[in-house]
């Protein structure tokens, strides 16, 4: 038995658990290709959006083969798995729950019969209007939910649907759905996939020599050698078939996408809208330092997601550049739990300063985000153990006030340190001799993307739909309502 211990977050804390990004999907039609490789090595490049379970789902045009698991993609397929996984098609998904608990059950893709085929489906982001979507399915009991995610109310939604096609069935379904969602999803013989009106989480297509890609980040088509042709609309609907590509808009598209994906969630090599996310990031350093200068000898990043905007504070600053903190690439969340001793050191299981750097010197170091402010504590601790005259804190994101619906698992509200605390509160209590954040305004600047087309929601508190009451039960939610 494989022990499901691959649970590796950026986290310092696990009490201090910082934003968990959504999931990450990725669709290939490609007769004559090794599609569940192509997909495995596809989910590989998106390990960072979700690492508590894994699944892919092939067809060879008479059957469709599902292999999921818990834990990492290189922990759940072995070269046998995916030897037996044969076809011209296939989706997969690498998962982190924000709807529905961390368990195989609710492992994706889902798989359900329907008139027309069996449907299998990957989703990332979150469904709002979920109590909704549920009252119409107890309208059916016959549908006998197995899992407790939005992804199987949708899988369950199209597999009633009474269209003249599976295609059909699931474009009426589309309307119905608030919130956010990337889908790719498959019967026998063609690939899907669909975006919501907002475009929120990305999707992108890539075009294989034989073939064709949907993923959520542009680094999955690279490690698959498949070449960059556009993003996936919000609101479009896509076909991959024998008789090639086809597109429609279900809706008009309303886009807000993800202002968090350029801060921390997409990969550093990933591109949205055309422009890359390391150059986003450092031109959000660079901004950081316009808006909160330092006067400090060296700018060190909190590794590994400060280090493109601590590049561009180093560089706008004429501060040199360093590594003043070494991060532990081969430890998460630990399985074994800790002896007091240990947990006492806490931090420096996964990260320690270089004492020969940072002694006696000015520190400016550079995080992507403070949620509840212990890890940024222990840091600024530990740099003053290490000998830091001075250690200056700032942060590449504006204060995290708000939660999110759409895909992200952030702290409550409530557990949220900005939501309380000014920023020079919020300087006190990390220790540090100075705090800031670049601003909204300087945040969006950097990306290029206008401010109206963005989703800020986490910053602002503006939502981009409604958000009903029963979204604040959490990602345990549809547990809740079903009992």
């Amino acid at each position: 038995m494989r022990r499901p211990d691959g649970k590796l977050t950026h986290n310092l804390f696990e009490e201090d658990k910082g934003p968990q990004d959504a999931c990450g999907i990725f669709g290939v039609w490609a007769p004559g290709e090794e599609v569940a490789k192509l997909t495995f090595y596809g989910l590989y490049a998106l390990q960072h959006r979700g690492q508590e379970s894994a699944g892919i789902a092939t067809s060879d045009g008479e059957r469709i083969l599902v292999y999921k698991d818990m834990g990492l993609v290189s922990q759940v397929f072995t070269e046998h798995d995916l030897a037996n996984l044969k076809g011209h098609l296939a989706i997969g998904h690498t998962r982190y729950s924000t709807t529905g608990s961390s368990s195989w059950i609710n492992a994706q893709p889902t798989l359900r019969p329907t008139k027309y085929g069996t449907l299998a489906l990957a989703h990332n982001g979150n469904l709002t209007n979920i109590g909704d979507l549920l009252q119409e399915l107890a309208k059916h009991p016959e549908t006998g939910l197995q899992a407790s995610t939005d992804t199987e109310v949708m899988s369950s939604l199209i597999a009633l649907r009474d269209e003249k096609n599976l295609e059909a069935s699931a474009v009426s379904v589309l309307p119905q759905l608030e919130g956010a969602f990337s889908l790719v999803f498959m019967d026998e013989h063609t690939l899907y996939a669909a975006r919501d009106r907002h475009g929120v989480r990305p999707l992108v297509l890539g075009k294989l020599e034989r073939g064709w890609v949907v993923a959520s980040e542009t680094a999955a088509l690279d490690i698959v050698g498949a070449a960059f042709v556009r993003e996936i609309e919000p609101g479009e609907f896509i076909a991959i078939d024998e008789n090639g590509i086809r597109s429609f808009c279900w809706h008009k598209p309303e886009p807000k996408g993800c202002l968090f994906e350029y801060v921390y969630l997409a990969r550093p090599d990933t591109q949205i809208a055309g422009r890359g996310i390391h150059e986003t990031r450092v031109a959000i350093g660079e901004r950081l330092a316009f808006e909160a200068p330092a006067d400090a000898d060296l700018v060190i990043p909190v590794p590994e997601s400060g280090t493109p905007s601590a590049i561009g504070y180093a560089k706008a600053s004429h501060i040199p550049y360093g590594q003043g903190l070494v991060k532990n690439s081969y430890v998460g969340r630990t399985f074994i739990q800790p002896s007091q001793t240990i947990r006492q050191l806490g931090i420096r299981l996964k990260l320690n300063p270089l004492r020969e750097i940072v002694e006696g010197k000015r520190i400016v170091v550079v995080d992507d985000s403070i949620v509840r402010g212990n890890t940024q504590r222990a840091i600024v601790r530990m740099l003053r153990e290490a000998g830091a005259s001075e250690v200056h804190v700032r942060i590449s994101s504006p204060p995290v006030k708000w939660p999110c619906f759409y895909g992200i698992d952030f702290a409550t509200r409530a557990e949220l340190i900005a939501n309380g605390l000014e920023v020079e509160d919020i300087r006190r209590s990390i220790g540090a001799d100075s705090l800031g954040y670049v601003s909204l305004e300087g945040l969006i600047e950097a990306t290029t993307i206008p401010e109206k087309n963005l989703c800020t929601a986490c910053f602002t508190g503006v939502y981009p739909t409604e958000i009903p009451a029963d979204m604040s039960e959490g990602k345990l939610r549809l547990e809740m309502l079903n009992e």
